[in-house]
């Protein structure tokens, strides 16, 4: 069965560049460019694996995971934190609500974030 992954970032160009690293896996990837329809998504669909953003329009991530953790299916959803924000307090906030790790963009490499998600869906 493919499992599913959902990224939520307002920047094509990272929603494109990890969705192509997939093409040839066993995994479906859907994409949303803010928090609200990353939302109504990953509440729909109940992807295997969040990758979200925290600095978007419309929604921001923080508040995303706040709604989604408010969810019965979205308390135990799996998530990745992607972002530029390597505010401690951020972080410290995104932990607390369940994520599975906090990656800041600029110290990541796509390659490096691809391994991570494949880690985390047992690939």
């Amino acid at each position: 069965m493919k499992k599913v992954l959902l990224i939520v970032d307002d920047e094509e160009i990272v929603r494109k560049a990890l969705s192509s690293q997939f093409d040839q896996e066993e995994i479906e990837v859907l994409t949303a460019n803010d928090g609200q329809e990353g939302l109504k998504i990953a509440l729909e669909r109940h992807p295997n694996l969040i990758l979200l953003d925290l600095v978007m329009p419309i929604m921001d991530g923080m508040t995303m995971l706040n709604k989604l953790r408010q969810n019965e299916w979205g308390k135990k959803a799996e998530i990745i934190i992607l972002t530029n924000l390597s505010n401690a307090e951020k972080v410290a906030g995104a932990v607390e609500l369940g994520t599975y790790e906090y990656l800041v963009k600029v110290n990541w490499n796509v390659s490096d974030v691809v391994n991570k998600i494949k880690d985390k869906l047992d690939l």
